[in-house]
């Protein structure tokens, strides 16, 4: 075998986009990588016939193993819980860094958190990587005919949760750009135009920082928080269009500290779902050091 070390550097992007989609955590995925790196250094090469996959099942394994954990702490978590978003990353700098072509987006990952674990992995090794039915039983421990239904009552899952529409990329992103101008600009009629009558907005504060602790419903709901963020903001925020997880969200801030993460789901004419990442333990060490 090639040697080790460089062998797993090369995988390492795919393992990385593997471990990220499982856990929705760009820090656990990291900490997940270093779990698969002692088990491979460890690993004896007479004992693997295929590295490659014998890496990804290792990735998969671990990572169905805290998804299970992660559960029970799950229930002590305030407010609703998004993904960690992946910030700072260029137009296509999201896949060159993961190495994928699939779905890197708010909206699927938060439709991969109303899978079971073994789903999850399940549709990601399918959908994502293109994993063989037999390649993702031997991963799972199960039948072939198991892993059928299991891919697809996920991808049924999935795709009830997704919007069943196509959208305009630039269409989509003008609605950001309006999006960005009108939040913190105390303008309700500017702010309602962008809004769907069933807009939902789901932010993620964790109990770290104030944050709705449930979904808020409705162009009158949605409206009167924005409103209470722009009073907040007293013209010391900002809001910029930057790239999150691989799509244009906005990225709020005051000063140097970004205070939000947000992205937003469109049928390309109005705004359907807000989601917003406010935890600062979830927006990496920009958001955690004391504003000026």
């Amino acid at each position: 075998m090639q040697d080790k070390a460089d062998f797993y550097q090369r995988l390492r992007p795919k393992l990385l986009g593997l471990a990220y989609r499982l856990l929705g955590s760009r820090v656990d995925a990291e900490d997940l990588l270093q779990d698969a790196w002692f088990k491979w250094s460890e690993a004896a090469p007479a004992t693997i016939r295929d590295a490659e996959a014998w890496l990804v099942t290792v990735v998969t394994r671990l990572g169905i193993d805290q998804l299970r954990q992660r559960r029970a702490r799950r229930e002590d978590y305030f407010g609703p819980w998004l993904p960690e978003p992946l910030l700072g990353l260029g137009d296509n700098e999201a896949e060159r860094l993961l190495d994928r072509h699939g779905d890197l987006s708010m909206a699927f990952m938060v439709a991969l958190e109303r899978l079971a674990p073994e789903e999850r992995a399940a549709l990601l090794l399918r959908e994502v990587f293109d994993c063989s039915h037999d390649d993702i039983a031997e991963v799972l421990g199960k039948s072939t005919v198991a892993s059928r239904q299991i891919v697809s009552r996920a991808r049924k899952r999935v795709r009830d949760e997704q919007p069943r529409f196509s959208v305009d990329r630039q269409a989509h992103r003008r609605l950001v750009e309006r999006f960005a101008e009108a939040l913190l600009g105390q303008d309700s009629d500017a702010f309602v135009s962008l809004l769907a009558e069933e807009v939902n907005w789901i932010a993620d504060g964790g109990g770290r920082t104030t944050a709705a602790s449930k979904v808020v419903r409705g162009i009158r709901a949605a409206t009167r928080l924005a409103n209470g963020i722009a009073r907040r903001a007293a013209g010391q925020w900002s809001a910029h269009i930057e790239n999150i997880n691989g799509e244009p969200g906005v990225v709020v801030r005051c000063g140097t500290q970004i205070r939000a993460a947000m992205t937003l789901v469109s049928d390309g004419q109005r705004i359907l779902r807000i989601y917003s990442v406010v935890n600062p333990d979830k927006l990496g060490p920009a958001a955690r050091q004391p504003a000026y």
